[in-house]
């Protein structure tokens, strides 16, 4: 590696990555308290499991229908404006939530809630591609990551404690944990514009030097890909190979919500108060973060994102089968953190693949496609195990489904990806593919 190359990377790395994670960790708090709520909310307003799984997935409703018009945006405005957008609209509606007083309000909100956050995270993976090399990439990515795994934890133990302040100045707990957690996002957005850099072009922070070799680095990369075959935007939203990820993604993004949001009602079924609910659900989101450095080191120090992703989602679903058959709380728990190592890990393995054969606004459109396709799972994940927990007063079938959904991802991948260095097959061949 060459001086330059160290330089550069180092403070691109320095100067970016600690503001986009604290972004990403702030919106995933606000995307998934909901499930910390439910520990009160779900009694004081009588949600039953699938009414609440409904409304926990309403959010991905909302995404998956404006994400790839968001990025698109994004990709045209630039991050800087737009990021800052997401992050104020975001904030403001998720403060919104101190409002809901039955099924409708709860349904309205978390479906404007995924409006309002649309692009956010894809938008965050195309702005990498002009900032960082492909080898570097899913570490980067793993790095964004840390804010699910991270915000989850901190999340599990502040909103516990949250709803301690029930009866406090007239309002429940939940309500103040939806206020409260608010409050960031609003708070953050004017400084992604006084902060934010939309190109390398108009880093004045890097030297001369350091941006010539950025620039010539990524325009390298952007040639290979366009030889492979340029994509318009309308080829990139229909060719195979992002259909295929979508798919792909879409299974395994369902085994990961389905925890997300059911996880702390799982923990509370033990006997727990709330605040040893929150600590003890930060325990799974913990080590799934440690985890998930090291499955992305391993991924780009090989190379290699296939078989990284498809032991990571096969590790996921035997921690959900033995979650769910074991009664013993620690068990159980390590048999999650088993799961969230899987889950998360798959994710640095999986995000650098669209950019291997899309680029440009066909990338901005295409990657906001595959996780708004992949984020469906998140409608289909709580609201399949808020309903089978209804029919069987058990967690046990919805953790297998889970499980389930998680084996069929590795299937999937299997005959998707190509053995090769994270190439994705072509078009031909993965119609072709049984």
């Amino acid at each position: 590696m060459s001086s330059v190359e160290l330089r550069t990377i180092r403070k691109i790395s320095w100067r970016l990555l600690p503001l986009i994670i604290a972004i990403y960790f702030i919106a995933y708090i606000d995307r998934t308290n909901v499930a910390f709520a439910a520990i009160s909310m779900n009694r004081d307003l009588g949600f039953t499991a699938y009414i609440y799984g409904w409304g926990a997935g309403m959010f991905f409703l909302g995404y998956f229908f404006f994400e790839v018009p968001s990025n698109v945006i994004l990709q045209r405005v630039g991050a800087r404006i737009w990021i800052a957008r997401i992050m104020a609209t975001w904030g403001i509606v998720s403060g919104l939530m101190v409002f809901v007083s039955g099924t409708t309000s709860f349904f309205v909100i978390r479906f404007l809630l995924g409006v309002a956050e649309a692009g956010f995270f894809p938008g965050t993976l195309l702005y990498f591609t002009y900032w960082f090399p492909a080898r570097y990439r899913a570490r980067v990515i793993s790095a964004l990551f840390l804010a699910v795994p991270g915000s989850n934890a901190v999340a599990a133990a502040l909103s516990g404690a949250l709803l301690q302040l029930d009866g406090l100045w007239g309002l429940t707990g939940w309500q103040w944990m939806f206020l409260l957690e608010s409050l960031p996002a609003v708070l953050l957005a004017p400084v992604v514009l006084l902060l934010l850099t939309d190109r390398p072009a108009k880093a004045k922070w890097l030297a001369a030097d350091e941006r010539q070799w950025l620039e010539s680095e990524l325009a390298a990369e952007h040639r290979a890909v366009e030889r492979t075959g340029h994509l318009t935007l309308r080829k990139g939203l229909t060719d195979s190979r992002v259909l295929g990820l979508s798919l792909v993604y879409l299974t395994i993004v369902t085994a990961t919500y389905g925890i997300t949001f059911f996880l702390p009602l799982i923990v509370k079924a033990h006997g727990l108060s709330n605040v040893a609910t929150g600590l003890v659900t930060a325990v799974p989101y913990t080590v799934g973060a440690i985890g998930m450095l090291f499955w992305a080191q391993s991924s780009d120090r090989h190379g290699e994102r296939r078989w990284h992703f498809i032991v990571a989602a096969l590790l996921a679903a035997a921690g959900l089968v033995i979650c769910g058959a074991s009664a013993h709380l620690p068990v159980a728990l390590a048999a999650m953190s088993l799961a969230t190592i899987g889950l998360y890990g798959s994710k640095p393995a999986f995000w650098p693949l669209p950019s291997t054969f899309l680029g440009g606004t066909a990338a901005a459109g295409g990657i906001a496609l595959v996780n708004s396709i992949g984020n469906l799972g998140g409608f289909a994940g709580p609201y399949v195990v808020g309903w089978i927990r209804d029919q069987t007063h058990s967690y046990t079938a919805g953790l297998n489904f889970l499980a389930g959904c998680a084996l069929a991802s590795a299937i999937l991948a299997y005959f998707v990806v190509s053995p090769g260095r994270a190439a994705l097959k072509p078009a031909a061949e993965l119609e072709a593919a049984p």
